[in-house]
């Protein structure tokens, strides 16, 4: 097995087709041979299972860090993959769920593999749904919450034509209100699996270790308390641990430091207001307090590689 030293970051679908998918004469799928999204820096691809598995043995055991969300409907087969801290073995009739920074690795894929892999970046989603709704509150997003779900056959055959749905109106997609429909059949897919996900006794219990668990709360209380929390003594406070603790700890077993989700989260709502308002760049920096308009700029760029009006100007359609 290849036990690399160094974790692969894999930021958008073309690295993700150049290292699962190199020398590989077939295309994404049946419909189309067109992996380019052509408006912005957003992106969904889809791919099926049986092209990754067939050069799968090329990286068992490489571990990556995905800057993006995928999500594995699992139709026949079995698979054996690490995310993050936890071992899961998946069988057919599932659909498990890997969220964007996430470090994961395949250990074994079964040579009957089938299904499909759906993956997208945050900025895809938001040009369709309203702030409000926010991946991470998905459950099976959430590092407290197991990533995956059991699906019964007419869950099945429901989630598989969502998917062909979902594939087909991305190929056919011509106009950009093609592709609004794209993304509604996307957030049509997380809001099914969510309902099963919900009404099903998962039976496995999902043990966190103590400094995982810390961390989970952390992330939840940044969800809820970013806009008026913006420092992470707030935030260990909360949890009755010192600051210092706290970002050894999230920098751990995140890979990341405690003030880069909260930044993270100030510059998804700074985003989601660019697009769906129209205040200016200095009223978003004044309302999130930032210090002003060009640390805010800065502070932006560095997070997107966009100035705000860049991605204003890219994203904002009409």
């Amino acid at each position: 097995m290849n036990n690399p030293s160094k974790i692969k970051e894999i930021n958008n679908a073309q690295e993700f087709k150049k290292f699962y998918l190199e020398d590989v004469h077939y295309s994404y799928c049946a419909e189309c041979n067109d992996i380019e999204y052509a408006h912005g820096s957003g992106f969904l691809e889809i791919v099926a299972l049986e092209d990754i598995q067939k050069l799968q043995n090329q990286h068992v055991g490489h571990q990556v860090r995905r800057k993006f969300y995928s999500i594995i409907l699992l139709t026949s087969g079995e698979v054996a993959e690490n995310i993050g801290h936890q071992h899961y073995h998946f069988g057919p009739q599932s659909m498990y769920f890997i969220p964007e920074n996430q470090i994961h690795s395949i250990e074994s894929w079964s040579e009957d593999l089938k299904g499909m892999l759906c993956m997208f970046d945050a900025d895809y989603f938001l040009l369709c749904i309203k702030h409000q709704i926010k991946l991470n509150q998905f459950p099976f997003f959430q590092l407290d919450k197991v990533p995956f779900v059991n699906l019964s056959d007419r869950e099945t055959q429901m989630m598989q034509h969502l998917f062909w749905k979902l594939n087909l109106e991305k190929c056919q997609k011509k106009t950009f209100n093609d592709d609004l429909l794209v993304r509604m059949f996307l957030n049509i897919i997380l809001l099914e699996a969510e309902r099963i996900y919900n009404d099903k006794s998962i039976a496995e219990t999902f043990n966190l270790s103590r400094k995982e668990q810390l961390v989970a709360q952390f992330q939840l209380l940044v969800n809820r308390h970013f806009l008026e929390k913006k420092q992470v003594t707030a935030y260990a406070e909360m949890l009755n641990v010192h600051p210092h603790y706290l970002n050894d700890v999230v920098k751990e077993i995140s890979g990341f430091s405690a003030s880069y989700f909260i930044h993270k989260q100030l510059i998804q709502e700074a985003k989601s207001r660019l697009l769906q308002t129209n205040s200016t760049v200095s009223m978003i920096a004044s309302e999130l307090n930032f210090v002003d308009d060009s640390y805010f700029g800065r502070f932006f760029k560095k997070l997107t590689g966009l100035s705000p009006l860049q991605f204003r100007k890219q994203h904002k359609h009409h």
